[in-house]
């Protein structure tokens, strides 16, 4: 059995699919879109690590940490009298304090050595308060480290290290004393920054929240901030942000760009880059360079001295297999590709090309060294 489709139906289903294909591109709001003043907090603390096995510090200020801890407990040590301690360790402690986080919550922290301790293995972090930029204790951490790296020596010097052994983490290693305020409950208004700043999809986004929530909820203040009306209840907040970060927003094509990253070699072209009219010749030359030692020996009776002299020899070859290849206009990323792929360009010659058409005024991108 055939079946045969007409014309009219032909395109209804090449526009279905057209539709299909733009949708399919759709990112969430909350992908592509951080809701203003939520947002996490760094804190910072200074500690001491005790309980290791002869790896601690050899520091001043870790031997002056213990003095300080050891007269808040009642013990006090005699002027100049030094401990001498090999199992301690001071310590930076920070974390990141999640939005919303509330007193009594647990929060991970990271340890890391101050000073020339060789390991943090074993060590217990004992009470450290975590400060915020502002200068308040926003969380307390205490515990046990999880220290993935090893350091182990030898009598005769021989050393051998794993990973990095002065840095450990503890799970849940801080409990939260204190809410950030984040203004998220505040005025009848809430801002979506954008990740990436584009005009495109500020536009896209207010168009797609108009179009599910209503005219004139949403409008675009900048490329990077999108203004929708909200409720003003705590409860009736929440549940809008709900609605609203599950909105498909199709996100813009960014600008043509081409990265090189100058100390790994790696080149990323950008899906927009276009050249103009251009031709490319990619030859090789191959410069050699030797390093030989010549020797001059007197005769045995000149009463000469043996001189030693470097002798330098270079040589230039061209292998005379250079290319020469002609970008039509209008090319596309995967033209570029397979056009230097022909030629055996090597990624410093891939380089060289782009740089040389783009100073021709044919590359159209950014190019972006790094």
């Amino acid at each position: 059995m055939r079946v045969f489709i007409g014309t009219k139906k032909w395109l209804i289903l090449f526009a279905l699919l057209v539709c299909w294909s733009s949708y399919s591109y759709a990112e969430r709001i909350k992908d592509i879109a951080n809701v203003g003043g939520v947002r996490a907090n760094h804190l910072v603390g200074y500690g001491l690590v005790v309980g290791l096995t002869g790896s601690g510090d050899k520091t001043p200020f870790a031997e002056q940490s213990l003095l300080s801890m050891l007269n808040k407990f009642g013990i006090h040590m005699p002027p100049g009298v030094k401990t001498k301690s090999k199992n301690i360790a001071a310590v930076a402690v920070h974390a990141e304090l999640p939005a919303f986080a509330k007193p009594g919550q647990k929060i991970d922290i990271t340890v890391s050595s101050l000073g020339n301790a060789k390991s943090l293995r074993g060590g217990t972090l004992l009470l450290t308060p975590l400060k915020g930029v502002d200068g308040n204790v926003y969380a307390i951490g205490q515990g046990n480290l999880v220290v993935g790296g090893l350091d182990a020596s030898g009598a005769d010097g021989s050393r051998i290290t794993i990973n990095v052994p002065s840095v450990g983490r503890i799970p849940n290693g801080a409990m939260v004393e204190r809410t950030v305020n984040t203004g998220f409950e505040l005025g009848n208004t809430i801002k979506l920054n954008l990740k990436n700043s584009d005009f495109t999809t500020a536009t896209n986004m207010v168009n797609a929240i108009n179009d599910i929530l209503g005219k004139g909820t949403a409008s675009a203040l900048d490329a990077n901030t999108v203004e929708v009306m909200a409720p003003r209840l705590p409860n009736q907040r929440v549940s809008f942000l709900s609605i609203l970060e599950n909105i498909e927003v199709v996100s813009g094509e960014g600008a043509a760009k081409i990265i090189v990253n100058s100390r790994t070699g790696t080149v990323v072209i950008g899906q927009n880059v276009r050249v103009s009219p251009a031709a490319v010749t990619h030859g090789s030359l191959i410069v050699k360079i030797t390093e030989t030692v010549k020797v001059d020996q007197p005769n045995p009776f000149a009463g000469g001295v043996t001189a030693v002299t470097p002798d330098t020899v270079l040589d230039v070859q061209s292998n005379g297999d250079g290319h020469m290849f002609k970008f039509p206009k209008g090319v596309s990323l995967d033209d570029i590709v397979q056009a230097v792929n022909k030629v055996g360009a090597a990624p410093g010659d891939l380089v060289a090309i782009l740089e040389a058409l783009k100073q021709a005024g044919a590359l159209k991108a950014e190019l972006m060294i790094i």
